[in-house]
């Protein structure tokens, strides 16, 4: 099975959530460091999709100004943008494979598409 993971290696669940998919010998892994190589509005759009959330739900409050910019209130593509453009926004890792995609917090949560 394929994995991609969006990936920050600064963050603790992050590297959880990787080292999860590392150890399991039938997953190939795609690491993406996400603020090296932001995904497109219409990634993000097409990945919070398949997770069945809202871009709103995948915003990363912590350490950021999104409450201070309006983004929590935001509406989906203004959302997307800011994500786009400050990558530091999205919260992470989020995970995708054949079965789907989740935002995995708390890092067991990739078990779930694997």
């Amino acid at each position: 099975m394929k994995a991609t993971i969006w990936h920050n290696p600064k963050c603790g669940t992050s590297r959880k959530t990787l080292a999860i998919l590392e150890n399991l010998s039938k997953v190939d892994v795609t690491v993406v460091e996400y603020l090296d190589q932001p995904p497109t509005t219409e990634k993000l759009a097409q990945l919070y999709k398949d997770a069945g959330i809202s871009p709103a739900e995948g915003l990363r409050v912590r350490g950021t100004d999104a409450k201070e910019r309006g983004l929590c209130d935001g509406d989906a593509d203004t959302v997307l943008a800011a994500m786009a453009t400050d990558p530091i926004l999205i919260e992470r890792p989020l995970v995708e494979t054949e079965k789907g995609v989740r935002l995995c917090r708390p890092q067991d949560k990739v078990l779930e598409i694997l």
